[in-house]
């Protein structure tokens, strides 16, 4: 299911991936603004894309100047949960051992209450399928547990049985 998910991303066209981003980072700004309306500035955990995933950094720059804090996953060793780290967009940027891209100067922040989570695919349960290294199941099955948002394409729903560790998401968005 993975292999056909990655294949299905790589076929999209440039321009239609590009609508697509610009679709799902339009309905989480308004998601956002509509969350803390009249609230003080937060913190946001969202994500670099990776292989394909949903390119959200227009609307990161836009959280970004209105104030709001943004966190970067960070893996800090095999089978563990994610560790988080300050991002302003346009800093400087250096790839971790894992390939992901992080700040070069890493800011070590609490887990953000708010996560975008970037999935390869997701079920009607809101189960997300991820690459398979469980890292964000790792970092959502602690207490308390962050408000998680599923960054997918709409055609990335598929059916399967989540597992025992999963942990459903509170939303998932879409460009639909």
């Amino acid at each position: 299911m993975r292999a056909m998910l990655k294949a299905a991303r790589r076929a999209l066209d440039p321009l239609q991936k590009a609508q697509r981003d610009a679709a799902i980072a339009a309905r989480v700004l308004a998601w956002w603004q509509g969350r803390t309306a009249g609230g003080a500035a937060a913190v946001l955990g969202v994500y670099w894309p990776l292989r394909g995933e949903p390119d959200l950094h227009p609307v990161y720059a836009e959280l970004a100047s209105a104030g709001v804090r943004l966190a970067l996953p960070l893996v800090v060793a095999p089978d563990t949960a994610l560790a988080f780290v300050e991002w302003v967009p346009g800093e400087d940027m250096l790839s971790d051992r894992m390939g992901m891209a992080v700040p070069a100067v890493q800011r070590v922040l609490e887990r953000p209450p708010v996560l975008l989570v970037p999935c390869l695919g997701f079920n009607a349960e809101r189960y997300r399928l991820g690459y398979g290294g469980g890292y964000y199941d790792r970092t959502l099955e602690a207490l308390p547990r962050p408000y998680t948002v599923g960054i997918a394409y709409a055609g990335d729903q598929v059916e399967f049985a989540g597992a025992q560790h999963d942990v459903a998401l509170d939303v998932v968005m879409t460009e639909g």
